[in-house]
């Protein structure tokens, strides 16, 4: 942009970088954000193993409190959830009134808790039928990686404001529409359609509350709209845990998305994206506004200047396969897809995980969440002081440790399992975060967002992986805690092998990208806008 022409940043810092205008932006945009992950995340209570066992006809009333025990094999000091005893048709429901040498199979089941979710409904009881449960994860992943692009291109097309609001709102008609099964399929069905709108909704949020935030504040407030994803987890399991009957859970839940078509009349479309489309009267409009909340003024002409700017890319474009023509991008490419699978596999793998570390789901999903909070707010504070590599490589050998650890612990020792699993959890979540940085700032600008978006969908394979971990549990138990533990470590070594990237400015050609690293750090950093 040419230097007689006012940028939009050099705008927002005379209008003032977080006034009241950009606070209540930020705060429109991070309810959007609570909403969308709090939908995004239901499967891991709609499609939840609930606890549950044979129901025995004849002794459910019983008056003896020992009953069970000569009704039902038990394992692990477990009543068996599908098999039983026969039952000699006594009246007492002692020991001999059930032959003990004959086990059979149950036809109906008491779910202790009251809860009920789809394996409820559509007789998803035992471990040949886990596999069911588990694909749901696996499908809302699916619809997410098909979703992506998509969203990718509306949101270039019809703008960003509109492609959160239809996202989200989509997204909660199908899930209300999907609270109506009657059947498996047609579940799975609207679980992939509910993933694939939505799918946009969060990147959506994010450069829509930071972008009217002035350059000195943006990290920051993008990391409260980071915060918020977590915010949305804690009031999924929080909703959940108030409505444990999964198909009143999901209409309550989604019914919230309808909050976004307000959004219509009183969020701000990106200015940046209205420049860019030469609207440019809208975008007078919302910075006169901005200048207007916050108490500042500013005149049309200057508003003017800025229109008139050229707002197109001067950098020159060249397509992704450029990328072969460096060995050491091509590595480092290969670095960042593992990276990006290791991280999402992580990070939802401990997601999922979570509800089944006590007798308490809610609660733990709910601390678990929680914890993903300091571990943003970790990378705020310490990635530009320690570094992207440094930070990235220590945070996934943290969450290494942690989830070793947790193995070692005794089953009586509940409250310290649950330390080392929120440990694991909040250092899985800032490496996530510091994997996003390292990708955005080490591929030149022609080729940044085609590989960071490459990335992100190499990630998905993680997130596709990471509902399937219960079956593996059933083969070991401690198993899928040692997967996640491994492809931390993996990753935490392969992360020392990036390029320092803190305090330098962005490559905008392959071989200032190939130098990154080489020279000593600038004492400037340029921020992705």
């Amino acid at each position: 942009m040419s230097s007689s022409h006012p940028s939009l940043d050099s705008i927002l810092c005379d209008l003032g970088q977080l006034g009241k205008y950009q606070c209540f932006t930020v705060t429109l945009f991070s309810i959007a954000v609570i909403i969308h992950s709090a939908i995004h995340t239901a499967f891991v209570f709609t499609a939840r193993n609930v606890q549950y066992r044979c129901e025995v006809p004849g002794c459910e009333s019983s008056p003896s409190e020992t009953w069970l025990q000569n009704a039902i094999p038990f394992v692990h000091d477990q009543p068996s959830k599908c098999t039983r005893f026969l039952y000699l048709n006594g009246s007492e429901c002692n020991y001999l009134d059930f032959n003990r040498s004959i086990v059979e199979r149950c036809n109906d089941y008491v779910y202790v808790n009251g809860e009920a979710t789809i394996l409820h409904d559509f007789d998803l009881q035992c471990d040949e039928n886990l596999w069911k449960l588990t694909l749901v994860g696996t499908v809302n992943s699916i619809g997410q990686f098909v979703g992506l692009p998509i969203a990718g291109f509306f949101s270039d097309r019809y703008g960003r404001l509109t492609t959160l609001i239809v996202a989200i709102v989509s997204s909660g008609i199908f899930g209300i529409i999907r609270s109506f099964s009657p059947s498996y399929i047609f579940f799975c069905v609207f679980e992939f359609l509910d993933s694939a709108f939505g799918a946009g909704a969060y990147t959506c949020g994010y450069i829509l509350g930071v972008e009217l935030v002035g350059p000195q504040r943006r990290v920051l407030m993008g990391t409260l709209i980071s915060c918020s994803y977590a915010l949305g987890e804690v009031l999924l399991g929080g909703l959940a845990w108030g409505i444990p009957q999964w198909r009143p859970f999901l209409q309550v839940l989604c019914s919230s998305s309808f909050i976004l078509l307000f959004y219509y009349w009183i969020a701000p479309e990106s200015v940046r994206w209205l420049l860019v489309q030469q609207k440019f009267n809208k975008a007078k409009q919302i910075l006169s506004k901005v200048a207007k909340v916050n108490g500042k003024s500013i005149s049309n002409e200057y508003l003017t200047e800025l229109c008139t700017a050229d707002h197109s890319s001067n950098t020159e474009t060249y397509p992704i396969t450029s990328l072969f023509k460096s060995w050491r991008l091509c590595l480092r490419f290969l670095n960042c897809c593992f990276c990006w699978i290791s991280c999402v596999f992580v990070f939802y793998g401990l997601t999922i995980n979570s509800v089944a570390l006590s007798s308490n789901p809610y609660l733990d999903f709910i601390l678990t969440s929680l914890a993903e909070i300091p571990g943003y707010l970790a990378v705020y504070l310490l990635v530009d002081k320690l570094g992207r590599r440094i930070c990235e490589s220590s945070m996934l050998i943290m969450t290494s440790l942690a989830c070793i650890a947790f193995n070692f612990v005794p089953l009586d020792l509940h409250w310290l399992r649950l330390l080392m699993f929120l440990i694991g959890k909040c250092a899985g979540t800032a490496a996530f975060a510091v994997c996003y940085i390292i990708t955005s700032e080490i591929f030149p600008t022609p080729l940044r967002h085609s590989l960071m978006a490459t990335c992100s969908m190499f990630g998905r394979v993680g997130s596709m992986i990471a509902p399937q971990m219960p079956l593996l549990e059933k083969q070991w138990k401690p198993l899928p805690i040692i997967l996640f533990a491994t492809m931390a470590f993996l990753s935490g070594v392969f992360s020392l092998f990036f390029p320092e990237t803190a305090n330098t400015h962005l490559p905008d050609t392959i071989k200032e990208a190939e130098e990154i690293g080489k020279n000593k750090p600038e004492n400037k950093y340029t921020f992705p806008s």
